[in-house]
């Protein structure tokens, strides 16, 4: 989730907090490895939630973070943001269907922190225009952690990742942004995945916890809350996608807490 509280001061997180952040990233991680063999045509996105609630609970024996979050309280344990959904979609009994672009946006709480993660799906068939939307956003996202290391401008992050979306013609979306992380879901500092000045003057430290979670347009920018006052939609229908990890400003650069085998070789994508 992208919801950011604006008035904590950042946190520099000890070495017992950074154990547990990698356990409950490690988690997170594991439940988007664990649930991509059930998308696919004709399975709800409740049904998907069903099984990462149960797995979350029942087998990792740690707390689904989105569950009666916020206001209103947010219903589901995950989120699904379909094709043109940007994120926070709520999952529903509407039945996947082939083409789709599926973000699933995972958060579990393990011995009272934090571990959030999201990955995009492809269900069946991928369309040539989903699929490229899709490996831009993970590109983008890649870029902007290259940029984490100690000392350098928190404004690094969103320059990388401004660049790569517009250099291929995409929007990046600016009404919801990474967001520090450890006790609480959502603490200081804001990651905004475009370039502004005003990020320039927090300077990255080590032991700082925060994701990365750029949303990319096919379009514009620009989208609006649907009724549910949850689901944020691309307002010219286009795709949108994203992809998160939460990361960790090391002494030397940087260490992803949610990074999934399958990524091991993810700088070879660049």
């Amino acid at each position: 989730m992208a919801k950011t509280q604006r008035d904590q001061a950042i946190t520099i997180k000890t070495a017992d907090e950074i154990a547990k952040m990698r356990v409950a990233g490690k988690l997170a991680a594991d439940v988007l490895d664990m649930i991509g063999e059930y998308v696919k045509p004709g399975v709800t996105t409740d049904e998907l939630n069903r099984i990462c609630h149960d797995y979350i609970v029942n087998v990792q024996q740690a707390i689904p973070a989105p569950l009666n979050y916020g206001e209103p309280p947010f219903p589901k344990s995950i989120c699904t943001s379909i094709n043109h959904q940007v994120c926070h979609g709520i999952p529903s009994d509407k039945k996947l269907k082939n083409g789709d672009a599926l973000n699933i946006d995972i958060t579990v709480i393990k011995d009272g922190y934090h571990g959030d993660t999201s990955k995009m799906f492809h269900v069946g068939e991928p369309t040539i225009a989903g699929k490229r939307l899709s490996h831009i956003t993970q590109q983008c996202m890649y870029l902007g952690i290259l940029e984490v290391r100690p000392g350098a401008p928190l404004g690094n992050i969103g320059k990388a990742i401004q660049r790569h979306a517009h250099a291929h013609l995409y929007s990046v979306v600016e009404e919801f942004c990474g967001h520090g992380i450890g006790s609480r879901f959502h603490e200081a500092p804001q990651i905004l995945h475009y370039y502004s000045k005003d990020s320039d003057k927090i300077i990255m430290e080590a032991g700082m916890i925060f994701t990365i979670e750029p949303m990319i347009n096919q379009g514009k920018r620009h989208l609006k809350i649907l009724p549910d006052q949850w689901t944020a939609v691309t307002k010219d229908h286009k795709l949108s996608a994203q992809w998160e990890h939460t990361v960790l400003v090391t002494d030397d650069g940087f260490e992803i807490l949610t990074l999934r085998e399958e990524e091991a070789n993810w700088r070879n994508t660049l």
